[in-house]
């Protein structure tokens, strides 16, 4: 059974930085996609970061230079370093893991995620 468990949510003001965590279990983590995601109230979720199995990343445009997604496999732990937030970037955050057969890789697409977690609130204050 697939558990991804977020992690690091919270208020802060506009400037601040926050550190998400997720942690994952019941899954390959290794040989994993993983990705962050949002959904803001009203509005489609989007993707946010993503990592693959050999550590290339992609970002949207909107966190590029701000936002930090790493894993530590020993850990089956993804990260989102977030810094600079603005008012814009308050959504719930979720985990996503991405399972194929073999090394999953492809760093910049966010399409074929197979597991999510719960979420995390972000809320940034102007």
């Amino acid at each position: 059974q697939v558990q991804l468990v977020e992690s690091g949510g919270g208020s802060v003001q506009a400037g601040g930085s926050l550190r998400l965590s997720c942690a994952a279990s019941g899954v390959d983590y290794s040989k994993s996609c993983m990705g962050w995601f949002r959904q803001a109230p009203g509005k489609e979720r989007e993707g946010v970061a993503t990592i693959d199995s050999v550590r290339r990343t992609g970002y949207a445009d909107s966190v590029k230079g701000r936002f930090t997604i790493s894993r530590d496999n020993a850990k089956n732990t993804l990260y989102l370093q977030m810094n600079s937030l603005k008012p814009e970037d308050t959504a719930m955050y979720y985990c996503a893991a991405k399972r194929t057969n073999g090394y999953c890789l492809g760093g910049s697409d966010y399409t074929g995620y197979n597991y999510w977690g719960r979420g995390t609130q972000v809320t940034v204050s102007s």
